[in-house]
């Protein structure tokens, strides 16, 4: 039996491309399994964007590689953004590895395993026109009840930090029918949340017809399939139109969250940073959520330390922050990335400036984010169980539709019994930094 074993690092869509690799390898007679001792293939799709990703990559490149040295027969492969970055580099670097290959060949790494020749080799290409589709074997590594759905390749922002449109390519989008029939395969398999995520989701359909668009696309998830939990992830802040927010607001299964990274708030920083808006059009989309989506939970991602950042603009932020009230903020200190425009940008911020910035915003998003969970005391809400909690067994542990998977809070429910998937209504009786209390009543 020809076995393997798969790490999969960096974020949902590289997980998704993890999932496609599954399926041309299993499809083609390899069987996954949980410990690396026990495979002949030792696999690591990796993470490349930025400087923390692309050392904890290389530090997982070199764990397996013990496991090859004790045993010679394994072979250990290396996939992803990590590889399409710096390809030359890591086959000279890093000769334990017996196969490199980068981004668009997920469906042909099954092909490239059984070719491997007996000496280190790299199967590199520039970012191609490809893009997965549903006919493509895909085994999820998620739990049954949820998946990603990847609606996007590629990204046309030219954000002066970013690397993805050199990594991933220009903006492809694949067809509304195309997407629409993967979607109807993981209702039917059991899933009750489905995630679209894309580098950009509100570019959706702009590289093909006027007709295509993101409403345009949820209109018909909604219309042919009867999944729960539609989630929305990563929405470009000058593209959030109204037709959308009117589209949440008349569909409950498009759950009250949206994800949009706003990165900054202060206008010399955006600008710098090649984003297309202002602090008054962030106030404004805020303003506009919360009178079309009152209830919807808004999540962001901030960056502080950019090169030229001032006190001013740390102020800006943390004044926006407490009359925003947004219920869940990431916040990462700036890091220069090789071949980014910006690192190029002076004046550079010191690590302990940054460090310091990174911790007085936290500190702030902490307090607001207990506040918020606060108000969720007394009512009941509905709750798609995820298991028995990893923090006890005597818990249930859960999300609702304001927390998504893996990155935002949890609500532990200690009263009532429920299985793996379900969607109970929990009354929530306590609130703490980032989770909720509660116990089942139907």
């Amino acid at each position: 039996m020809k076995k393997l074993y798969l790490t999969s690092l960096g974020c949902a869509k590289n997980l998704v491309d993890s999932e496609l690799m599954l399926g041309s390898l299993e499809s083609n007679g390899w069987q996954t399994v949980e410990d690396p001792t026990e495979a002949n293939l030792l696999l690591i799709n990796t993470c490349g964007f930025i400087r923390p990703a692309v050392e904890e990559a290389i530090d997982e490149i070199l764990h397996l590689a013990e496991y090859k040295q004790a045993d010679p027969t394994k072979k250990l492969v290396v996939t992803g953004c990590l590889v399409q970055r710096y390809g030359v580099t890591l086959q000279k670097e890093l000769p334990e590895v017996d196969l490199f290959v980068g981004i668009d060949d997920e469906q042909q790494l099954a092909e490239l395993v059984r070719q491997m020749p007996s000496n280190s080799s790299l199967v590199l290409r520039q970012p191609s026109c490809s893009l997965s589709n549903s006919g493509m074997p895909r085994r999820l590594s998620t739990p049954f009840f949820r998946s990603w759905l990847k609606i996007t390749e590629g990204c046309n922002n030219r954000c002066t930090f970013c690397m993805i449109p050199s990594i991933r390519g220009n903006l492809r989008s694949r067809p509304v029918a195309d997407l629409v029939t993967e979607a109807c395969a993981l209702g039917q398999s059991g899933v009750k949340e489905l995630s679209l995520i894309a580098q950009d989701l509100t570019a959706y359909g702009n590289d093909l017809d006027a007709e295509t668009h993101l409403t345009a696309l949820l209109q018909q998830l909604l219309a042919e399939t009867d999944i729960p939990w539609l989630r929305l992830f990563y929405l470009y802040p000058a593209s959030v139109s109204e037709e959308l927010l009117e589209l949440m607001a008349s569909q409950p299964r498009l759950v009250p969250y949206l994800d949009i990274p706003f990165q900054h708030v202060s206008d010399q920083v955006l600008k710098r940073m090649g984003r297309r808006y202002g602090r008054r059009d962030l106030h404004q989309l805020v303003g506009r959520i919360r009178q079309l989506l009152p209830d919807c939970a808004l999540r962001t991602t901030l960056m502080v330390g950019f090169p030229g950042e001032t006190e001013q603009d740390v102020e800006e932020l943390l004044e926006s922050l407490k009359e925003w009230q947004l219920d869940h903020v990431g916040v990462f200190p700036y890091e220069d990335e090789e071949g980014a425009s910006a690192a190029t940008f002076e004046p550079k911020i010191s690590d302990e400036v940054k460090q310091e910035r990174f911790e007085r915003v936290m500190a702030l998003q902490a307090t607001i984010s207990q506040e918020k969970l606060q108000n969720y005391v007394g009512r009941e809400i509905d709750v798609l169980v995820e298991g028995v909690s990893q923090e006890t067994d005597l818990l249930l542990e859960g999300r609702s539709r304001f927390q998504a998977p893996e990155i935002d809070g949890c609500v532990y429910i200690n009263d009532g019994e429920a299985s793996s998937g379900d969607i109970v209504k929990v009354q929530i009786t306590d609130a703490h930094i980032y989770d909720l209390v509660g116990g089942i009543i139907s």
